[in-house]
């Protein structure tokens, strides 16, 4: 048997119909921007598996490094317990943070890490005597798997089986110049009440790359912020250049009291999340009364090889080499969403950084079948996409060529003709 007879008979693949989805390719290596399946045909991975990988599969550095700390120390339990590359990795990630970012608690992926960011603001609320009750989130949003990241989910056909045992939360629309002051009324009325608001900054990733203006979003958490609601930044997507700057707060003037992080985190070498905060919600946990402690940890928290692989792929995306890839991926896809702005097969073309968005014009479904047969069609072309729906995007690695990128948008014309 082959490798991908072999692995029907074994495992169940993520969001995946597996009585009717074609079966998997076996992809047996990685290098830059492409992935090799065994048959030695390269893909052109265009959305970073995942959107995690940022510097290129198989990055010899990040693999050394990683190497290296496997003969030193594998694991250690993160309770009564430290280590040197958790520390590096702290401290060098808040030097970049906004400023309002002072303490580092590790998990190990982007819904944990927003789980743990929701139990912090739940807590800090409860640890003071004045518990509150609803969280405040964006249509649309997408946060996680696990059941706190669903509840601030969007409600979808990803929740829709879990819907019942979700809490209660107050979704509310992206602002915009239009409603940005019935917004802030709306916040005003129920503020006594609310939480914390969790929010994706300027790109919604999962919901089709929806974008919004940063000035807007700032304005809300502004009016948050003198609400006393705690605001947290998901930048598990949007983290690590994605935006064009090193995270997407960086293009806002106000700034969250905690972020989570994950996908680019290790540059996609193995599973890594980070929630920060600031001092005063790490604050509200101190007390003689060991009920205030933030119970919530992981077996793996903060192990030495990820954060080994996440301070390698830091040192790199620190480097001016990738801020001059990001920029230059950036004014790539900015030509080429103008030249395609006022496509009459595009509803709208979206851009922010280095993600570009197409999105069709029809019918917006994430079942469309229209998804399927652009699946098959940059397949056939040696391109990984993932469609959303009718919502095509580019999210690739940093390393990726001038050549590589022609390869993308030449493959998209040639799509817009066929469909």
């Amino acid at each position: 048997m082959n490798w991908t007879e072999r692995d029907l008979k074994v495992i169940w693949h993520p969001y995946t119909q597996m009585q009717t989805a074609a079966p998997p390719i076996p992809i047996v290596k990685g290098k830059g921007a492409l992935l090799f399946d065994d048959e030695g045909k390269a893909y052109l991975d265009a959305v970073s598996s995942w959107w995690v990988n940022i510097h290129g599969h198989a990055h010899p550095y990040i693999a050394q490094k990683v190497s290296e700390q496997l003969h030193i120390l594998e694991h250690v339990i993160f309770a009564g317990f430290t280590h040197p590359t958790a520390v590096l990795l702290a401290e060098q990630l808040l030097e970049i943070l906004p400023q309002s970012q002072q303490k580092v608690f590790y998990s190990d992926n982007g819904s944990t890490a927003v789980e743990v960011a929701l139990k912090m603001c739940m807590q800090y609320w409860s640890n003071q005597g004045k518990p509150r009750t609803k969280i405040l989130a964006l249509k649309n949003a997408y946060h996680g798997d696990t059941f706190g990241a669903m509840s601030v989910s969007a409600r979808s056909a990803f929740t829709a089986s879990f819907d019942p045992y979700l809490f209660e939360v107050e979704f509310i629309d992206l602002p915009n110049e239009e409603n940005i002051q019935a917004l802030c009324h709306q916040l005003s009325t129920m503020s006594h009440e609310l939480i914390c608001f969790i929010f994706e900054p300027l790109v919604q990733g999962s919901a089709g790359m929806l974008m919004y203006e940063a000035k807007y979003l700032d304005e809300l958490m502004a009016h948050c912020r003198q609400e006393n609601i705690l605001l947290i930044a998901d930048e598990v997507m949007t983290g690590f250049g994605r935006t064009g700057k090193r995270f997407a707060c960086d293009h806002l003037q106000e700034k969250p009291d905690l972020m989570c992080f994950s996908k680019g985190l290790t540059g996609g070498t193995m599973p890594l999340g980070i929630t920060t905060c600031s001092n005063q919600i790490y604050e509200a946990f101190l007390s003689e009364d060991k009920h205030k402690t933030l119970f919530h940890g992981h077996s793996f928290t903060a192990n030495p090889i990820a954060c080994a692989a996440a301070l390698a792929s830091l040192e790199l995306f620190l480097q001016p080499e990738t801020m001059e890839n990001i920029e230059r991926i950036c004014k790539r896809h900015q030509l080429f969403a103008d030249k395609n702005s006022i496509h009459p097969k595009l509803k709208i073309i979206r851009q922010t950084g280095t993600i570009l968005a197409m999105e069709w014009n029809t019918e917006t479904s994430y079942f469309s079948n229209l998804r399927d047969r652009l699946y098959q069609f940059f397949l056939a072309k040696n391109i990984i996409l993932r469609p959303l729906g009718n919502i095509i995007y580019f999210l690739t690695p940093y390393c990726i060529t001038d050549e590589q990128l022609n390869q993308l948008y030449l493959a998209v014309e040639d799509a817009l003709e066929t469909f």
